[in-house]
């Protein structure tokens, strides 16, 4: 059981410090004068991934890239199928409304690529050059599109855009020892947790006769995509559908751009042949499943949510058998 205990321990910490780095990065750009819409734009997606990332650099430190492979495929999967499928089971989502057609275009032209990369055998320092520069691509176009769209604005609403009250984790209030507080407990928090939960994960792949990839695929997954899952819930609570939904497509960009980008900073990332054969296909279908939602403003109604928490589980079945 202490393997299972401490691996929890580690997701718990993750999570936690992720947030508490988020928060006062956020406020220390505020503070010292970065516009709230870089914020929103750069440091907040990142800080957001940041569990994903660490796990996925400590997996190719610690040579399970395997477990950093699974844990982006595995999380996109659970994204579409599990952070879409329960909310929509439990409310519904009003989805008809939404704009996000050009978002997640880049999302498919991402998975594409991401697969392309793969078949080549290894994620390279050359991949992930390529994988960041399609992400400076699309930081770019969003960062033009936002600023466009504030110049449509009321000089009120541009205040108010500004002052960093829209934006996760800001308090314009929060005093200097408060901020130094969150970011140290976030650097330190991220590398511990993410330590505890790559070893004691691995711990439970050889007890159970699994390999480091299929942990990544479910149980790590699953676990770095309980942010998602949560907000993704709040947000059909709230009927913010447009919330929801671009929260699971604009993670799934992060995933595949920056994390594996990024990690192949530190170290090749060789591909499983088990991820060109069935587990790229599945992430490529789950996002193709949603385009009705996306582009014809359909509703994600309740029998499409168990569809999708069904697909969900019968992809793990599969995983694990």
């Amino acid at each position: 059981m202490m393997p299972w205990i401490l691996s929890a321990l580690g997701l718990l910490i993750l999570l936690l410090a992720g947030d508490a780095l988020v928060k006062g990065a956020v406020n220390l750009s505020l503070r010292v004068g970065i516009p709230a819409l870089i914020v929103s734009l750069t440091i907040v997606a990142f800080g957001t991934s940041a569990p994903e990332l660490l796990i996925s650099i400590n997996a190719v430190l610690l040579d399970k890239p395997g477990l950093a492979l699974g844990n982006v495929v595995g999380s996109n999967t659970a994204n579409i199928l599990l952070v879409l499928g329960i909310p929509a089971l439990l409310f519904g989502l009003h989805t008809s409304g939404c704009e996000t057609r050009k978002t997640y275009v880049f999302m498919l032209v991402g998975s594409v690529l991401f697969i392309g990369l793969a078949f080549l055998g290894e994620f390279t320092l050359v991949s992930g050059l390529i994988l960041l520069a399609a992400l400076a691509f699309v930081l770019t176009d969003s960062l033009l599109e936002a600023r466009n769209h504030r110049r449509e604005t009321t000089a009120l609403a541009l205040l108010d855009a500004q002052d960093g009250e829209d934006i996760e984790g800001a308090d314009p209030d929060m005093p200097w020892w408060q901020i130094i507080v969150f970011l140290v407990l976030g650097l330190i928090g991220l590398p511990l947790g993410a330590d505890l939960l790559v070893d004691n994960a691995s711990i439970i792949a050889r007890q159970y006769g699994v390999s480091d990839t299929v942990i990544g695929l479910t149980l790590v997954a699953l676990g770095t995509s309980l942010p998602e899952l949560a907000t993704t819930v709040m947000a059909a609570l709230r009927r913010q559908a447009d919330v929801a939904l671009g929260n699971v497509i604009g993670s799934n960009m992060f995933n595949l751009l920056a994390i594996i980008g990024v990690t192949t900073l530190v170290g090749p990332i060789p591909v499983d042949p088990g991820f060109l054969q069935f587990d790229l296909w599945v992430m490529l279908g789950a996002s193709l499943l949603i385009i009705p939602f996306v582009f014809f403003k359909q509703d994600i109604g309740r029998i499409w949510g168990v569809i999708l928490t069904g697909l969900y589980l019968a992809y793990v079945l599969i995983v694990l058998s």
